[in-house]
């Protein structure tokens, strides 16, 4: 696959920031409450000045219309737009929340990041990305990503009536079970792709979900990249972290 780097955002941290937290890959749905509801306590008591969402926050999205009436979608909009009076919000596209728009988002008061995206903090730049992107040995996934993350695929498919996006959804869900079932192994992060979008951001750390295996990784050449944790409140044990980053550096913190 091609080491092609793709545009990078920027994002200046303001000087009054002091704390910054990082999580991902929470698969957030209604069958799992426990780890809903770790989610809506961690927002309501995170000291942090802003917490990046950096994908995979729900398990599934097929369009901000499936919002539109009260139930799980609206109260995890309310827990949002609750915690977003207080520090600020940021959202960026994971592989399985990736059609969640704009209008969701203003609902919630949380701002949208592109991925990837150069973050200046506490004198450093941290390079943010979902990480689906770099798991260039995954050749089907990455064909399958090209196709949907197009915008004539994206509103092709959400002009069709929400039930059949659900029934869409469910299939590749079902599908994606089944693979876990059979053992099949996932693609890690291409190196080489890494250490090229780090040089190009002029950062030193690449921070990133998707993976499930949390870790820090040397890159060599003074890079590397830290591994967020997914989320499982019901699971034993629990799993459910945060990265929290200060001047002082990166910290792993448990949720309860």
């Amino acid at each position: 696959m091609s080491l092609t780097v793709p545009p990078i955002a920027e994002l200046q941290a303001p000087a009054s920031w002091r704390t910054v937290d990082f999580i991902s890959d929470l698969h957030l749905q209604p069958s799992e409450p426990a780890t809903v509801e770790a989610w809506q306590r961690y927002l309501d008591t995170t000291p942090a000045d802003a917490v990046f969402m950096l994908g995979d926050l729900f398990e599934v999205w097929v369009g901000d219309d499936a919002a539109l009436s009260p139930g799980f979608e609206t109260a995890c909009a309310d827990a949002m737009r609750q915690a977003a009076q207080r520090l600020e919000l940021f959202f960026m596209h994971g592989n399985r929340d990736f059609l969640l728009g704009t209008d969701f988002l203003a609902r919630c008061g949380a701002r949208l990041l592109a991925d990837p995206t150069a973050l200046a903090f506490a004198g450093q730049r941290w390079l943010l990305s979902h990480g689906d992107a770099l798991c260039l040995d995954d050749t089907d996934y990455m064909a399958f990503r090209a196709q949907v993350r197009s915008p004539a695929w994206q509103q092709a498919f959400l002009a069709r009536p929400l039930a059949e996006r659900q029934a869409v959804a469910r299939s590749i869900r079902a599908q994606s079970e089944a693979r876990k079932r059979s053992g099949a192994v996932y693609a890690d992060l291409d190196g080489p792709a890494a250490r090229a979008w780090l040089q190009a951001a002029q950062a030193a750390t690449l921070i990133h979900g998707h993976t499930h295996r949390p870790a820090d990784h040397d890159l060599g050449a003074a890079l590397r990249r830290v591994v967020l944790s997914d989320w499982d409140a019901a699971a034993e044990p629990p799993r459910a972290q945060a990265l929290r980053l200060t001047a002082a550096g990166l910290q792993r913190l448990e949720v309860r």
